[in-house]
């Protein structure tokens, strides 16, 4: 386990890593999960083969959703501020230490998780095609407006809503996306 400072959020936040060598995955909890939820509901034993044979490395955060969208009393606009706590952390702290830890400063990443797990998976490919490149994400909820209650409060719920802005992504964006990124959707 790795604690790694987030300025944005002003904490240590712990980081389960697994493995020695191969594709970096970064893998997020389910809804308001921990970082050693992927251990306890026995991914990481299901991943053991992949991870012991050199073919990915896991990386296992935290997620904040209970401060962000799954948080009842918090109103819309500060789920979106605290979203956007979290997505500093993953793109300014935790993916450059993965990058050092991968000893490749480029290396692109591969995103999974399920249910609000997968909703981030797929959030932080679409809207950073140039570190992540492909997302296995499953049984996720795409739509924030379900998760949220409705409204958008602020442009940082709408920018972090796919099925809001993906419709209305064009030129360089959307042509980042078709070049480097690739998602899976599960359902089940």
């Amino acid at each position: 386990m790795e604690k790694i400072y987030s300025p944005a959020i002003e904490r240590d936040m712990e980081v389960l890593a697994y493995g020695h060598y191969g594709v970096p995955v970064l893998a997020f909890p389910s809804g308001g999960g921990q970082f050693h939820d992927f251990e306890d509901n026995g991914m990481v034993n299901a991943l053991a083969p992949l991870i012991e044979g050199g073919k990915i490395k896991l990386y296992c955060p935290p997620s904040l959703d209970n401060d962000s969208w799954l948080n009842g009393g918090a109103d819309v606009y500060w789920k979106g501020v605290n979203h956007n706590k979290y997505q500093d952390f993953i793109v300014n702290n935790l993916v450059p230490a993965i990058r050092v830890d991968c000893e490749t400063p480029d290396i692109p990443i591969t995103l999974t998780g399920c249910s609000l797990g997968g909703y981030h998976a797929a959030n932080f490919a679409l809207k950073f095609p140039q570190l992540f490149n492909y997302a296995l994400c499953m049984s996720g909820r795409y739509d924030l407006e379900t998760v949220i209650g409705g409204g958008y409060g602020n442009m940082d719920v709408y920018y972090n809503n796919p099925l809001a802005y993906v419709a209305n992504l064009h030129g360089e964006a959307l042509d980042q996306i078709r070049q480097h990124t690739f998602i899976t959707l599960v359902c089940g």
